[in-house]
């Protein structure tokens, strides 16, 4: 968390202690921390207020966008929904939800590249296709899809266009509106705010139904008290994140490209993934030769290094990475890969660190398994 965020938080758990519903003081001073929370995550994804829906992150975020527009959708039309094989599985296990409930899905394939084809889309879309999700950035590759054209697409044939924009939120510069998507889901603590709040960004005049029902709440859109402590954090994270755009997305990236480019001289059989096309500054996905992807991991770990095989939500899983399968790569690249993260408070001292670790740790795990490799 942003040490500001992190201050908001403790202020607002201590001295923000009325329900944001309430016309008492109390409330009032907690509808005026979401309202300011709500400015600010708005003014982030180029946005109106109106039109931000808090959620508790980016999977409930997901859910309301998909299920939301699914339910608002009559019983006797429109009953497809396309999504990308790379897709986070808060998207991938909520339309397999919606098939056993008799909606048709179809999963768009993507390239070598890790990209989406605009092609592909059209040659699935149709007029009863209802809803498109194709996140924004990838949270694995980090390779950016053309979610403009997809869009556009999907609008000529009448369906609505949803982006997990989760990966690229405070990363890239995003306009929701000018993009032409539809809704946009965002997650507070991937650009420094705390974990389990996030928002949903609804196109004004969008209509789409609550998943969660109770009380007004978010103009009826997400029924529940809302986490006033937690979406105060998130709007200062929000404000701070697009303070730092862009200067801090370009440092981040030279510190990334450094990583690589270490690790790959110093490291025969590694190779980056996914490195052919546009990605998020903050990501990298490498594969070694010969070292088992979680063996790494705890290496590293006992380093003090944290990385991860894949998606932090499916760690603890032996399922290899679907997103790199959906890539073509043969499985023994699959098992060997390794995302690395890097953010605002990574220096260049941590990249050196990194980098002569992960050397010394495959070289040991290689002589282990009596195996080197070739490149």
């Amino acid at each position: 968390m942003e040490p500001a965020a992190a201050d908001a938080l403790m202020r607002a758990i201590t001295e923000v202690i009325g329900n944001a519903s309430s016309v008492h003081s109390f409330g009032q001073l907690a509808k005026a921390g979401l309202d300011d929370a709500r400015a600010a995550v708005a003014a982030l994804i180029g946005a109106e207020p109106a039109e931000v829906v808090f959620t508790s992150g980016g999977t409930e975020s997901d859910n309301l966008a998909l299920r939301g527009a699914a339910e608002e959708v009559p019983a006797t039309r429109r009953r497809h929904v396309i999504v990308s094989a790379i897709e986070h599985e808060a998207v991938l296990n909520t339309v397999k939800a919606m098939a056993r409930h008799g909606w048709k899905v179809t999963v768009l394939p993507v390239g070598a590249s890790g990209v989406v084809a605009t092609d592909a889309l059209r040659d699935a879309i149709d007029d009863q296709t209802a809803i498109v999700s194709v996140m924004h950035a990838n949270n694995e590759l980090g390779t950016i899809q053309p979610v403009d054209e997809l869009a556009a697409i999907s609008h000529d044939h009448g369906a609505l266009f949803h982006t997990d924009a989760v990966q690229s939120a405070g990363k890239l510069p995003l306009n929701a509106r000018a993009s032409g998507v539809d809704l946009l889901s965002l997650s507070s603590h991937k650009f420094g705010g705390p974990k389990g709040v996030g928002a949903l960004w609804i196109r004004r005049g969008l209509s789409l139904r609550a998943v969660m029902t109770g009380g007004r709440q978010e103009r009826g859109r997400r029924a529940g008290t809302e986490n006033v402590p937690a979406i105060m954090a998130m709007g200062v994270a929000a404000a701070i994140a697009r303070d730092r755009l862009p200067a801090s997305s370009e440092r981040i990236a030279v510190l990334r490209d450094r990583l690589e480019a270490s690790i790959l001289a110093g490291v025969p059989g590694s190779v980056v993934n996914g490195a052919s096309r546009p990605r998020t500054p903050n990501t990298t996905n490498i594969s070694f030769d010969h070292v088992e992807g979680e063996a790494l991991v705890m290496a590293l770990d006992m380093e003090g290094i944290a990385v991860s095989t894949g998606s932090a939500c499916s760690s603890g899983t032996l399922e290899p990475s679907h997103v790199l399968r959906a890539i073509g790569l043969p499985p023994s690249r699959v098992q060997s890969a390794i995302r690395f993260s890097l953010g605002p408070q990574t220096t260049d001292a941590e990249i050196d660190r990194v980098s002569t670790t992960v050397s010394s740790v495959v070289a040991r795990l290689r002589g282990i398994s009596g195996r080197r490799s070739e490149g």
